[in-house]
């Protein structure tokens, strides 16, 4: 189940076909990621500080 009350963001990476699609949503406490395909699957939550992290690990710096 996902955490109710969250506003969710669209990845501007998620394919224009909309099969591809990795949606985040951002707290005081924590990033929340989910898979838009796969609602009823639990949602992920990292603190913000991992989320900087992961983010800087993908984008190879």
């Amino acid at each position: 189940m996902n955490t109710p009350g969250l506003t969710w963001f669209k990845s501007s990476y998620s394919s224009a076909q909309g099969d591809d699609c990795v949606e985040v949503a951002v707290t005081d406490q924590a990033v929340h990621v989910r898979d838009s395909k796969h609602l009823a699957l639990p949602d992920l939550a990292v603190s913000r500080d991992g989320w900087v992290r992961f983010v800087r690990y993908a984008a190879g710096s």
